[in-house]
């Protein structure tokens, strides 16, 4: 008899299982590809490539322990994780332990609270859709709901925004079959934030949309966007050098107490490692979805998971969100979540009844 189950056994198991591993291949050419160009970009230069190398380790390790964890305990890992990041968001006045500055909060660091309170929904709805009907899923969604309310008891308007969207998002597809339109949509509303971000930057949207996204940035931080864009197009391919934005950049020069990171994930990408940094960060991205649009997990799970991550893609392009470790860590842990192997034993629990014509979980005879 051929099982077929996730992939243990029979010849669709196999083939379920080689792609699994295609798609891990894949993505350790991506992140291998980010490492080699921080370095070919830091060449001969000042540059500061570590920060780079950093959260590419960062998202290989947190998406092996969470390919780990989510094939051992899914719901448990992925409720401990929630827990994790919202603990984190509150325990530091800053969003995140480490970042403490005597000058004043930052827009990343307000990002980086935003980006923690973000994962810690998406953990929460993917716990609760692999956890099935019953008491735990609702206590799950009940802390996912916890979650948007600490982002406004902590101000953050952005958090509170994104985990709602998340969350929103996460009770609209707990009965979706098919996740790869869901998750084209997903991919399209990144991309098209990223385009709308670039627009602001370079003056290239109308005036009266302009001026009404500006209105909701710091006039320093479009001019932190304008000159991302001038060093982006000075040195297109392979920029001013990881970490020498705050060098090259006179409006991080002019300001007290500046970091000297321009708060956006693909304008800095463009600034320090021109655009092929660009295509490697939107490349990471794919992969992430990709890799869910594989997954074994059922749809539920794999769409909450997506969820955050564009919610986290969003907040990333007008934040600093991605410039701290435990940000890019809890998202490569939810994506090896959301994308891990189940056991044979899981398809006769919750999770196999959560989406019954998810592929990896379909037996056959």
């Amino acid at each position: 008899m051929d099982r077929g189950v996730g992939g243990m056994a029979g010849p669709g198991g196999y083939r379920r299982q080689e792609r699994g591993r295609a798609v891990d291949v894949v993505g350790g050419v991506i992140l291998g590809g980010c490492a080699i160009w921080s370095l070919i970009s830091a060449a001969g230069r000042d540059a500061r490539p570590e920060g780079v190398l950093l959260a590419v380790f960062a998202v290989a390790a947190g998406y092996a322990c969470g390919r780990i964890s989510g094939t051992l305990l899914p719901v448990g890992a992925a409720s401990a994780i929630a827990v994790a990041a919202l603990c984190l968001a509150i325990v530091s006045p800053h969003g995140v332990p480490g970042v403490y500055t005597s000058t004043p909060v930052q827009p990343g660091q307000l990002g980086a609270t935003a980006g923690l309170l973000v994962l810690a929904a998406g953990a929460a709805c993917a716990a609760a859709a692999a956890a099935g009907p019953g008491a735990t899923r609702i206590l799950l969604r009940m802390l996912a709901f916890a979650v948007v309310c600490t982002a406004v008891a902590l101000a953050s308007v952005t958090g509170a925004v994104a985990a709602a969207g998340v969350l929103l998002c996460a009770l609209a597809t707990s009965r979706m079959q098919r996740r790869a339109i869901a998750l084209l949509g997903l991919a399209l509303a990144a991309a098209l934030v990223t385009a709308v971000s670039w627009g602001v930057a370079k003056d290239a949207l109308p005036d009266g949309l302009t001026d009404s996204l500006k209105g909701g940035l710091t006039h320093h931080r479009v001019a932190l966007w304008h000159d991302a864009v001038a060093l982006a197009e000075a040195e297109p391919v392979r920029g001013a050098g990881p970490g020498r934005f705050g060098v090259r950049s006179t409006t991080a020069q002019d300001s007290v107490g500046a970091d000297g990171k321009p708060h956006s994930a693909p304008l800095q990408q463009a600034a320090e490692q021109g655009v092929p940094g660009v295509i490697l960060l939107a490349t990471a991205f794919g992969w992430l979805l990709y890799g869910l649009w594989r997954s074994p997990r059922p749809t539920p799970v794999v769409l909450s998971a997506a969820a955050a991550l564009t919610a986290l893609a969003v907040v990333a392009s007008a934040s600093n969100a991605l410039s701290f470790a435990p940000v890019t860590a809890g998202a490569a842990l939810l994506a090896g979540l959301a994308t891990a192997r189940v056991e044979v034993d899981d398809v006769h629990g919750s999770e196999g009844r959560a989406s019954p014509a998810t592929p990896g979980l379909t037996s056959r005879a």
